[in-house]
């Protein structure tokens, strides 16, 4: 498995893998921020390979100095083998070349399946965004 920044030529694999891995709210809800933020600064998108194919996605944002991790996805094939703890890492690692103040976990419903994961990496609940919809990557423009 190879994590590494987001390129254009994933733009169609990560769409099937989002829309694989996340119920279809959640594709709903996350399919915009995901174009805002590849538009506003795609080197915050961490994609995981296997074989060539995504299996994992994730997308960040950076606010106000705070970095955000906004959402995750694993495809459904590839769950519970290190991609997401990769991918977190590997997010982890950017936000702290950019010299964020603070790293945090949007905190909606949707992301709720994915806290273990986050706690289990010392993310508690005081990393939780409680105000995520005020993120510019969410807001209705």
């Amino acid at each position: 498995m190879h994590v590494r920044s987001f390129q254009l030529s994933d733009c169609t694999p990560v769409t099937e893998l989002l829309q694989v891995a996340l119920s279809e709210d959640c594709f709903e809800n996350t399919i915009k921020p995901f174009s805002r933020q590849l538009q506003w600064d795609s080197d915050l998108i961490m994609v995981a390979e296997e074989d060539g194919e995504i299996v994992g996605a994730l997308i960040g944002t950076i606010e106000n100095n705070h970095g955000c991790y906004f959402r995750i996805a694993i495809h459904p094939d590839y769950r519970r083998k290190g991609i997401g703890k990769a991918l977190v890492t590997a997010m982890e690692q950017r936000f702290q070349q950019r010299k964020v103040s603070r790293i945090m976990i949007a905190g909606d419903e949707q992301n709720l399946a994915a806290m273990p994961l986050f706690e289990a990496m010392g993310y508690g609940a005081n990393k939780i965004m409680e105000a995520f919809q005020k993120l510019s990557i969410v807001a209705h423009v």
